[in-house]
């Protein structure tokens, strides 16, 4: 058991923790992760402390000095941590005091773990955002590279899970990859967020012996300062934040991962995906299952759920800090790493997998064309709505004769219109379709073209 005047608060209490409520209210399996950032807060508090006239010039210095030799030690792995270090600041300070004695527990002056491990968070979460937001980029970079050199192929595009026209294989591509823009924009701006120091606010009231947060800001490389110190110590929001913005890019790597696995079919056979991305199965040696897919749409569920569970463990708190939030780091770690490995393994997939493009073409199908019927009598002058009507009546005659739309000769096609001429046989061309979507977002290839390179342009300003 832990005695606990050997603790960061323990002087108020004698006698020794129930063993049991010793390991359940320890953090360190899981906190440790931000030794990094402890250990960088505690440096910047020191300068603040000695600029304060709190320690001398010569404690300052076996401080700074003592914390090296720990970063040293977690960095070799080295680093033992005691049996009654119940998290990441017990057992740096511990170390740091078996280090150089009694000038340890001045680092603690003025200071809470309440304000310390906000800022341990952010400090770690900053970072992290900015090895995310290199994942994201290279995951779109692959993407739009890949749209631009199977710019020829087309293919159906769906609605319903139904054929609904013919567009680009590259339009498809594109319209995933500019969802995780968006992605990459938000996880920028959550990082502005997350780049506000919280240190010098103590417990709830602040810090009454003159330390300068201007000092402290600097020193860690903050954008700004919390403005009140009750909500400094006890918000979560930017970790709330991290997570939603984990849960919807994952929606979207998961629709497009739904997408991939349905085109991976025998059904489709659209695509095949590497075999360092599937894996067999046990029993059925011909399979070829898309595993990675599959996981990357099951972490979507578990990745909401850290989101859902760390809302409903805010919601209901009062003011200010309270133990409840020691379940942040476990949901923040998590989704970081989920996320790292999602981002990796969707750029290999997309990197690696083989189109097939005349499993692709032969999809395509002249019901699909059924809008450019419409479109041809609206350009004979025909309104829309009636010309939506006559093409659902040419549909219908080619069912009734049980042929194929572009199998109707022009009699049978005047017979429901007298608009239709010879010319009509252009309809029939899957790439003049898709060439007429030439409008800014559209299908054509000019019109493609211009999506790649405005996404280009996107990745040269994030990459600055």
């Amino acid at each position: 058991m832990a005695s606990e005047g050997d603790k960061l608060w323990g002087g108020r209490f004698v006698g020794d923790t129930d063993p049991i409520m010793e390991m359940f209210n320890s953090s360190i399996a899981t906190d440790q992760r931000m030794w990094a950032a402890d250990i960088q807060g505690s440096r910047a508090y020191a300068k603040a402390l000695e600029k304060a006239g709190l320690i001398t010039s010569v404690e300052l210095e076996q401080i700074v000095t003592g914390l090296g030799k720990i970063s040293e030690e977690w960095s070799k792995g080295s680093f033992v941590v005691a049996k009654g270090d119940e998290d990441i600041h017990t057992a740096n300070e511990r170390r740091l005091k078996e280090l150089i004695g009694e000038a340890a527990g001045k680092l603690h002056t003025g200071r809470s773990r309440n304000d310390q491990v906000v800022t341990d968070m952010r400090l770690w979460l900053r970072d992290s955002c900015s090895t995310l937001a290199t994942h994201l980029l290279q995951l779109i970079r692959t993407m739009v590279n890949r749209a631009a050199a199977e710019i020829k192929v087309l293919f159906p595009g769906y609605t319903h899970l139904q054929r609904a026209q013919p567009i680009r294989w590259s339009h498809w591509i594109l319209s995933h990859a500019v969802a995780l823009c968006r992605d990459s924009e938000r996880l920028g701006e959550i990082r502005k967020r997350v780049n506000v120091l919280p240190l010098g606010s103590g417990a709830i009231a602040g810090n009454p012996l003159g330390i300068d947060r201007d000092l402290l800001c600097k020193e860690l490389n903050f954008d700004a300062i919390s403005l009140n110190s009750m909500d400094a110590t006890s918000e979560r929001d930017f970790v709330a934040e991290f997570l939603f913005w984990a849960s919807l890019c994952l929606t979207h790597l998961s629709k497009m991962s739904e997408d991939l696995i349905i085109y991976s079919t025998k059904e489709f056979s659209f695509v095949t995906l590497s075999d360092a991305y599937s894996t067999g199965s046990s029993l059925m040696p011909q399979k070829k299952n898309p595993d990675s897919l599959e996981l990357i749409r099951s972490k979507a569920g578990h990745v909401f759920g850290r989101c859902s569970g760390m809302l409903m463990t805010l919601k209901g708190l009062p003011s200010t800090y309270n133990k409840d939030l020691q379940e942040d780091k476990e949901a923040m770690f998590d989704v970081y790493d989920t996320m790292c490995a999602v981002l990796q393994v969707a750029t290999g997939v997309i990197s690696t997998l083989q189109i097939n493009k005349d499993a692709m073409e032969k999809a395509l199908s002249p019901d699909m064309l059924a809008t450019d019927i419409a479109y041809y009598l609206v350009r004979k002058g025909m309104p829309f709505r009636q010309a939506h009507g006559v093409s659902g009546k040419v549909v219908h005659l080619a069912e009734t004769k049980g042929v194929l739309l572009n199998h109707l000769s022009l009699d049978d096609l005047k017979s429901v219109s007298s608009l239709f001429t010879s010319d009509v046989s252009q309809v029939w061309n899957y790439t003049h379709s898709v060439e007429q979507y030439n409008a800014p977002g559209g299908t054509a290839q000019s019109s493609v073209l211009t999506q790649i390179q405005q996404l280009r342009s996107w990745m040269v300003k994030r990459e600055e």
